[in-house]
């Protein structure tokens, strides 16, 4: 068949619809296998896992927490172009254009059993699934658009062009049929998507109500309270305490773990642990919980970036619980000098034994500004060790800590080019006034915070223009974990100005000047706006 461009128009369309209920089923059957292993779930982690360290940094930076929305609907957008494509083939040979359907599911399926967390065969059944119903669709749509009245056929041309002949008579196609099909297709694909959708609602509908039963205890050894001049009142600065919903969230999860706190359990084992054991989050709850302020940084923040934020942890000392199973760290003879921890979405976070055992505060967190850890957080149980970039201390949703050593194992980041050790660099940034801000001649407040966790900050430092470095007004400080409040008044005059921050910690170091990107182990340099002065 030579089909005109009505019916390559409507042969995309065939595409389309069996595109996106093979979708739409495969939602379903995730929502009653796992909801991790959607086909976009699968296929987006896959993205994710293979795209490089520098277009990662990049998403991050420009997108922030919407870059895993961004994802989605780019994975769905060539879903509809290739469906378009498949479609469109399909009018000149069924069977090839129903092949392509299962080869992409086929694609789906290799991606979920790839996967870190993945729990093998029932993870490529939504796949699977939805691809054999997205190709029969596609054939049967397709069918409907070329059928024929064989009769108009002659006999001559059945022994001419074989018993496969399809005449191109596009006035007898089968309208009524075509139009039937595609609008009960289109009908119980939208019925198929909200019944999936339902059923992980009320999936995540019982971990939501697990958590509002959660109860956080007296903390044994609550925080110290917050000092009356650690926070400046300056319109603009960053509040010394980070609310939850404004705190920052990177991470790789396309779907954030909803988990049921009374099916969670915690393992420890591995190289050095003499006791392995298990814990459930009420073996937690009955240890002496601790509460301290913690100041956290996300390795991927650009000098003067958004992604720290500073929070009151309650949790159980994890150095408590591995000297319970026996661990030692390397200074005291421990054969483990790392310790993997790992996610329920199969992420895997290495940390230095050494560090997480030093006396620090390091946690296991169960809470978070006075309430259960936010799902997005990583409720139940996540850590927290002051001093460390996330990427290599804070792990959400933990469920598995083994000891090993950084010769034998490469965790999640370390695969793909960071550094294995990351302690946080001293940094500072200026809040207010903001890049391009046009104030008025006189006293301008120049204001910020600035952090080097377990270090501690000695000295913020202002330079305006090309002049000398002098000393900004420190507000009062909580702990070394946490970042202080800066101010400096400036006395403005007109014209183009640049603003540049430096910090020094308790150690004497000065921030270095020197810029760095991200990659491999934090971005360094001073934090500078320009602005003009009316």
């Amino acid at each position: 068949m030579r089909p005109g461009t009505p019916h390559l128009a409507l042969g995309a369309l065939s595409g389309v619809l069996a595109g996106f209920a093979s979708l739409a089923v495969a939602e379903l059957v995730a929502a009653v296998v796992r909801p991790q292993s959607s086909p976009v779930v699968v296929v987006g982690g896959a993205a994710i896992d293979a795209t490089p360290a520098p277009v990662k940094d990049w998403a991050i930076r420009h997108l922030g927490t919407d870059d895993k929305l961004v994802l989605q609907l780019g994975i769905l957008a060539v879903i509809s172009v290739l469906a378009l494509a498949l479609g469109v083939y399909a009018m000149h040979c069924r069977r090839v254009g129903a092949a392509g359907v299962l080869l992409f599911g086929a694609l789906g399926v290799a991606a979920a059993l790839s996967r870190p967390d993945s729990t093998g065969l029932t993870d490529a059944v939504p796949s699977a699934v939805g691809a054999v119903i997205g190709a029969l669709l596609l054939y049967v749509l397709v069918g409907l658009l070329v059928a024929v009245r064989r009769s108009r056929a002659t006999e001559r041309e059945l022994e001419n062009d074989g018993a496969d002949l399809v005449a191109a008579v596009p006035e007898e196609w089968d309208r009524r049929g075509f139009v039937l099909a595609s609008v009960s297709v289109a009908a119980v694909s939208a019925g198929v998507g909200v019944a999936g959708r339902s059923l992980n609602s009320s999936r995540g509908r019982d971990a939501i109500a697990s958590r509002e039963r959660v109860v956080l205890p007296l903390p044994g050894a609550p925080a110290q309270p917050v000092p009356k001049r650690a926070e400046l009142r300056i319109a603009g600065i960053s509040p010394f305490v980070t609310p939850n919903n404004d705190f920052y969230r990177v991470d790789t999860a396309l779907v954030v773990p909803r988990i049921d706190v009374t099916a969670w359990r915690l393992r420890v084992h591995g190289k050095g642990v003499r006791r392995p054991a298990g814990y459930s989050f009420d073996d937690l709850l009955r240890r002496e919980l601790i509460e301290r302020d913690i100041t956290l940084t996300c390795v991927s923040n650009e000098v003067g970036g958004p992604y720290a934020g500073n929070a009151r942890w309650i949790g159980v000392r994890l150095a408590d619980l591995l000297a319970e199973c026996g661990v030692k760290p390397p200074s005291r003879g421990g054969p483990a000098d790392q310790l993997v921890s790992r996610s329920v979405d199969g992420m895997t976070i290495g940390s230095p034994v050494e560090d997480v055992m030093d006396g620090r505060d390091a946690l296991l967190a169960i809470g978070m500004n006075g309430e259960p850890l936010p799902f997005e957080h990583g409720f139940p149980v996540r850590m927290v060790v002051p001093g460390l970039y996330g990427y290599v201390s804070a792990c959400k949703w933990i469920q598995d800590i083994e000891l090993t050593t950084f010769d034998s194992y490469d965790p999640y980041w370390a695969k793909r080019g960071w550094a294995r050790r990351a302690p946080v660099k001293t940094e500072s940034r200026i809040d207010t006034p903001k890049p391009f801000a046009r104030p008025r001649a006189g006293t301008v407040i120049v204001a910020g915070v600035a952090w080097a966790q377990h270090r501690g900050i000695d000295k913020v430092e202002v330079r305006i223009d090309d002049g000398p470095w002098r000393e900004a007004r420190l507000a009062a400080e909580d702990t070394r974990d946490t970042w202080r409040q800066w101010s400096f008044p400036w006395q403005a005059t007109p014209g183009g100005h640049t603003l540049t921050v430096r910090a020094t910690d308790r150690t004497g170091r000065i921030q270095t000047g020197r810029r760095t990107r991200t990659i491999p182990d934090g971005a360094s340099g001073w934090h500078s706006v320009v602005v003009t002065v009316a």
